[in-house]
């Protein structure tokens, strides 16, 4: 068996001008994965592209902070605490609607995470 350990103190982050998002686990960082999963970082009053994932399913879990997230036609209040479910290609993105950045666990159904932006 083998065992893909990650300490996010070690691994970079990838900043964007909205935040940035730090990858623990995928298939470039493990060969065998089959999830991604990262941390994502969002300014205060700052938000992602829209976007949609073509292969895979998203889980985002609110660590701190707030935000709205819209997907498809709905725009969801999160909080810390939440747990939203994103179905593959729909359209989604998060707008930070606090004063501190908010912070959120990411999770995809495959190690090899597709993203289209709108």
């Amino acid at each position: 068996m083998e065992i893909t350990l990650t300490n996010s103190n070690d691994t970079g982050a990838l900043e964007f001008p909205w935040g940035a998002i730090k990858w623990l686990c995928n298939d470039q960082i493990d060969p065998a994965a089959e999830m991604t999963f990262g941390v994502v970082y969002i300014n205060a009053g700052e938000g992602n592209p829209v976007h949609y994932h073509p292969n895979c399913e998203e889980l985002i879990y609110v660590l701190s902070g707030e935000c709205d997230h819209s997907l498809g036609d709905e725009v969801i209040p999160l909080k810390p605490g939440m747990m939203l479910r994103i179905p593959r290609n729909v359209k989604h993105n998060a707008v930070n609607t606090g004063w501190q950045p908010v912070t959120m666990i990411i999770c995809y159904s495959d190690a090899d995470r597709q993203t289209v932006f709108m």
